[in-house]
């Protein structure tokens, strides 16, 4: 484990102990699909949660307009299958054999958009990725309709330019293919779960079309109570369910739902488990208990905090979603989320459109040349800002430069505007829950910077927990497929994985700081309003 440097408060959490039975479990292993926003993954665990084999490919994207974010949905496919190959030829190098791999998961990108034409597989348009605003004016609008208030208690999540939903109605609306092929009912629907379960169980012929609660539950055509299709929130986007394949809303972790590889070195092996890549990370990090939540520092920022067996909806600007659902006697469990949009972007911003330095793991080092920010702000919301602000019409915004300030200075706000709308978040979770959080365990890549995370304990006034091992959205997928073929039978052994050698980061500075720091945040969130005005806007 690496010594703290002088100026970062550090302590270590050791392994909990004797739950694990290590030998038994050093002899099996799990496969996990990781599809990410910008890179494919497959790694291969052993039982005590440990990766001995992986292999990742980073994918196309592509920017047509202002605010537009698409995927090439063959891409997605393509990087999966090689992914697979790569990292099994390399466990097979190292001595193991195939057959100890028990079963395989997948972990995605969730509100991606993808259509294609039920008779032939092909693809309709390129997928449509979370974070594109392309819709910014159908929100607007669709807040405008009748039933637009009942729709966040039906589904947990409010109007906005996030879910899958305004992504379908858009192209519906704007993409001729898509709306005759919905016109002759033969337009499926899926986010990329469904599509990549749809292909790798071999496409039409076996017709694996199926979805996990987690991944559904961010449409907004899921009734979050009943964890079914709901037919007021399908009619508020005027979807008939007769023109639309929508796919089959299964438990996370099953034995039969998700078929089997049909090709390549893993032909054959079955598909256990699936889970929406933030709620893979909730389980990768053990967030098994009513109160415990975790941080996700990819290209955006989120937070899930497990609220039990009954969904809490939000009234402080939060998502209500599916946590996980383990099996088809087990109940589903809840969490709150909070979403930021900028979070690893806004660092891959600085290298690739500014050239602060020549890659991203050296922007905490460029921070850490200055004390402080140098009374800089950056507001990152080149997608408007997510929870629990929900502000559309926002635009990324630097506050306080002077002749005085530097390179360093603006990445150290950089890293810090994540820090800051995770406070955000907490408050409203607190708020939302009626009880303050603990602790808070992390994960990704940004969480890979002492600077940051010391930063994010002094931000929020409690302890930060990071794990050695940080692939926690894949070992989450791990786990749910593991757990479907009884690699693991009880949560109290899940419990025990991936415990040894955590980081602590403590706050170091007092509350009254922390809060002097978080009040200038929210003066420049409040200053960054309403940049575009609706015609702006709408022209995007």
């Amino acid at each position: 484990m690496r010594r703290a440097s002088s100026d970062v408060n550090l302590a270590t959490k050791a392994s909990l102990g004797s739950g694990l039975d290590e030998k038994r479990l050093k002899k099996f292993y799990i496969g996990s699909i990781d599809q990410g926003t910008t890179s494919t993954r497959f790694i291969i665990f052993d039982g005590t949660g440990t990766p001995v084999a992986q292999h990742q490919i980073e994918f196309t994207q592509k920017y047509p307009k202002s605010g537009w974010h698409e995927h090439v949905p063959s891409e997605l496919i393509q990087t999966v299958r090689e992914c697979m190959e790569k990292a099994t030829e390399a466990f097979t190098k190292d001595g193991h054999d195939v057959k100890d791999i028990k079963a395989i998961g997948i972990t995605n990108q969730r509100e991606t958009t993808l259509v294609w034409d039920s008779e032939t597989g092909e693809p309709l348009y390129n997928a449509i990725a979370w974070p594109d605003t392309r819709t910014k004016g159908l929100v607007r609008e669709l807040k405008e309709q009748k039933g637009a208030d009942q729709l966040q208690d039906i589904c947990g999540l409010p109007l906005s330019t996030y879910p899958s939903s305004v992504k379908l109605f858009w192209l519906l609306r704007n993409v001729d293919a898509v709306k005759k092929a919905y016109d002759e009912e033969r337009l499926a629907f899926g986010t990329p779960d469904t599509w990549l379960l749809w292909h790798l169980n071999g496409g039409k012929k076996k017709n694996v079309f199926v979805t996990d609660a987690t991944n559904a539950s961010r449409t907004m055509f899921m009734n979050l109570h009943t964890l079914e299709y709901d037919d007021t929130t399908l009619s508020f986007f005027g979807l008939d369910k007769s023109k639309i394949k929508l796919p089959k809303i299964v438990p996370s972790s099953d034995t039969e739902a998700y078929g089997a590889i049909d090709e390549g070195l893993l032909k054959g092996i079955k598909i256990t488990g699936c889970l929406g890549d933030q709620s893979a990370a909730l389980v990768g990090q053990q967030g098994f208990s009513p109160g415990s939540a975790k941080n996700t520092y990819g290209t955006g920022c989120f937070l899930l905090y497990n609220v039990g067996d009954k969904p809490v909806i939000s009234k402080h600007g939060l998502l209500a979603t599916v946590a996980y659902h383990f099996g088809k006697q087990g109940k589903p469990i809840y969490a709150l989320e909070g979403s930021i949009a900028v979070a690893g972007s806004g660092v891959k911003f600085l290298v690739n459109n500014l050239g602060f330095t020549e890659s991203s793991s050296k922007i905490s080092d460029l921070a850490g040349t200055v004390k402080d920010n140098g009374g800089c702000v950056f507001v990152t919301a080149f997608s408007g800002l997510f929870a629990p602000y929900w502000i559309d019409d926002a635009k990324g915004t630097i506050f306080g430069i002077t002749q005085h300030t530097e390179r360093g200075h603006i990445a150290r706000a950089t890293l810090e505007a994540t820090c800051y709308q995770t406070k955000a978040i907490l408050d409203a979770m607190e708020l939302d829950s009626g009880a303050p959080l603990a602790e808070l365990a992390v994960d990704g890549g940004m969480s890979n910077s002492d600077l940051c995370m010391q930063t994010q304990a002094n931000i929020i006034g409690i302890p930060v927990d990071r794990p050695a091992m940080r692939e926690t959205t894949a070992l989450g997928a791990a786990i749910a497929a593991g757990f479907a073929v009884g690699v693991w039978k009880e949560f109290d052994e899940l419990r025990e994985i991936n415990q040894k050698d955590r980081m602590i980061f403590k706050p170091n500075v007092t509350k009254e700081e922390g809060a002097k720091m978080f009040k200038k945040w929210s003066r420049a969130v409040e200053m960054c309003r309403g940049w575009l005005d609706t015609d702006e806007a709408s022209e995007e």
